[in-house]
Formats: C-alpha cells, sequence, structure tokens
C-alpha cells in the first residue's frame, strides 16, 4: 500500500480497493463508498420523494450500514423517503434473539421506526421447529421462502411502497454463479436486476449491487456502527455457502472477478424465447406467485401435514403430491 492516499495525497491510505487497487484515506474512502452509493440510487431510479421505504434489517453488517447510509443520504439530497426498519424473527436461539437486540439498538441510534414480524406468528412455526422436522439439508430453502413473504408482510403493516435489501456484490456474484451451476436460465436473466418485483405491488431494491463485501466491513468498523457479526447457525450446510468459498478463492487471486461477474451476469443474451413466468396471486394467501398456490403455502401445508418435503424436488413430484394432499 502507497504511504499517501491516491485521492487527497495528504493522509495515509486505510484500505485498498478491491474495484481498481486505490489506496484510500479513511475520509476519502467514506466520502468515495457514500457517494457511490448515491450515483447507484440515482442512476437506477431507485427511488421517488414520497416513498414509505422498508428496509430490510437484520442486525448483520450489510443491513446495519444500509440503515445508516440511506439515512445519511436521505438527509443530504433530500430524497424525500420516509424510513422504517423492518426484521424478521426466523426463531434461531442464540442467534435471531441476539441481532434483533442490535436491530432495536440501531432504532433508536438512527431514529428509524422498527416493526417486528415473526414465523411463528405468521406461519405457527419457528426455524428451529422446521430443522427438527426437516433436519438441516433444506432447511435454507424454508427460510428462505418464508423471509421473502414475511418482509411482504411487514412492508405491507406499515403502508410501505418499496422494500430494499442489503444485498451486495459479492452476493449478486454469487447467485448468477449458482444460477449457471444449477442450470436456472429463468433466474439467471433476473438475478442481477438492482430492483426486482417492479410489476407487483411491493417492489426490492438493492442499493448496494456494486459494493463490496469487504468495503461494508471496513465501512461499519472505521465508523463504529454497531452490528451482529456471527454467521447462522444454520448457514454453514447451504450451497450458498460452498459457492462463496469458490468466490472467496477467486477474488484472492483476481480481486476485480465479483464486479466481472455481475457484468457478464447483466449482457449474457439467450438464443432460446423468452418464457419469461407470469405472475399473479396465491389463491391461498393472496400475495404474490407465479403459481395458483405459492411456495410458502405448499412449503407450509408440507410441514403442517407431516411431509416437508412437498413443495422440494422436482415440479412433476410436487404436481403428484398436490394431487394426493389436495384438499387445502
Amino acid at each position: 500500500m502507497t504511504l499517501d492516499c491516491d485521492i487527497c495525497h495528504e493522509n495515509p491510505p486505510i484500505i485498498k480497493r478491491p474495484r481498481n487497487q486505490k489506496a484510500l484515506c479513511k475520509q476519502c474512502f467514506f466520502l468515495a463508498f457514500e457517494e457511490e452509493i448515491h450515483y447507484t440510487i440515482v442512476k437506477g431510479k431507485l427511488f421517488s420523494s414520497g416513498d414509505v421505504v422498508a428496509i430490510g434489517a437484520s442486525g448483520g453488517k450489510d443491513s446495519t450500514v444500509l440503515a445508516y447510509i440511506l439515512k445519511l443520504l436521505n438527509d443530504k439530497y433530500s430524497y424525500g423517503l420516509k424510513l422504517y426498519l423492518l426484521s424478521v424473527d426466523e426463531g434461531i436461539t442464540g442467534y435471531r434473539d441476539h441481532s434483533l437486540a442490535t436491530v432495536k439498538r440501531n432504532e433508536v441510534q438512527y431514529a428509524i421506526p422498527l416493526k417486528i414480524v415473526s414465523y411463528k406468528d405468521l406461519y405457527g412455526w419457528t426455524m428451529d421447529d422446521i430443522v427438527k422436522a426437516t433436519g438441516l439439508k433444506n432447511n435454507c430453502t424454508f427460510c428462505g421462502v418464508f423471509r421473502r413473504q414475511a418482509l411482504d408482510r411487514g412492508a405491507l403493516i406499515i403502508g410501505a411502497n418499496k422494500v430494499v435489501t442489503g444485498h451486495n456484490a459479492d452476493d449478486i456474484a454469487e447467485t448468477v454463479l449458482m444460477n449457471i451451476l444449477r442450470g436456472d436460465v429463468t433466474r439467471l436473466k433476473r438475478c442481477t436486476d438492482i430492483i426486482t418485483g417492479e410489476e407487483d405491488a411491493l417492489p426490492r431494491c438493492k442499493p448496494f449491487k456494486y459494493i463490496y463485501e469487504r468495503e461494508i466491513v471496513m465501512y461499519a468498523y472505521f465508523k463504529k456502527l454497531d452490528y451482529f457479526a456471527t454467521e447462522c447457525v444454520y448457514a454453514p450446510n447451504s450451497y450458498r455457502g460452498h459457492v462463496r468459498t469458490f468466490l472467496k478463492d477467486l477474488e484472492r487471486i483476481r480481486p476485480a472477478c465479483i464486479l466481472d461477474i455481475i457484468h457478464s451476469g447483466e449482457n449474457l443474451t439467450f438464443n432460446q424465447p423468452n418464457n419469461s413466468i407470469k405472475r399473479g396471486n396465491c389463491i391461498r394467501c393472496g400475495f404474490v406467485s407465479s403459481n395458483d398456490i405459492c411456495k410458502a403455502c405448499l412449503l407450509l401445508e408440507g410441514l403442517n401435514k407431516g411431509l416437508p418435503k412437498l413443495a422440494i424436488g422436482k415440479k412433476k413430484q410436487k404436481q403428484q403430491a398436490l394431487l394426493q394432499y389436495n384438499n387445502f
């Protein structure tokens, strides 16, 4: 690392940025980090004045920095947003209870109101209960589907018209790789979109799309932000965890690979016709779904019937199970 900051040429650097290898001092890094997010927000047209924005808040580094940054930029550039913190209590003993304590402190620190919704209240199950019933192999499938719908439900309760999440460049690059490895062309087409669900009542935005996870950690550290650093106790068993390890190995060899993977995903073209999925509403719960019955309702039905794999596996198997247990 050089002796002086590559921007101001006055102060000693504290970080070498992976995107361009520039060495920046603390203040220049703060400014560059914040302005790049502002540029992403403006260029992507993520918000309009008067929007009620629910910030998906887990208490971790990404969502904590996201809440801090949106509060700062909303005040600095007069976005005209009404911000809320929205947390989901999955019911993971020894993990989520501690992280929610962090979110409650953030509520006071940033003066942003907080709403908490729980799996237990919404679905009658906690993640601990689900893991006991299903084992560790498919627990992330249940959690991901339930969490997504829980955020939608919580956002509707507080009257939000947009949801923002702390998904960073590393997360999106991982998703691109996962979809390639699974051959999931449909998801590959849209996984790099900075706004998803624009056709729905609750679009989701990713202001950190081009921000490296390492820089988020450094920003939180030097700003002395209050966040919860422990990984979910069930996460090490996830497929994403293996892809993350692979991506980190690539990053050590070539730091720019993360943004390169995202840009590759953005510019992919497909020869096959566009068989885009038509989205409607679940006939059971009323939330957005590409099928008559949404994945959350199928998973919940399987749990309640003692058949947790009802909605997991090949489509044909799902249909056969539904025909047999279609008394919804």
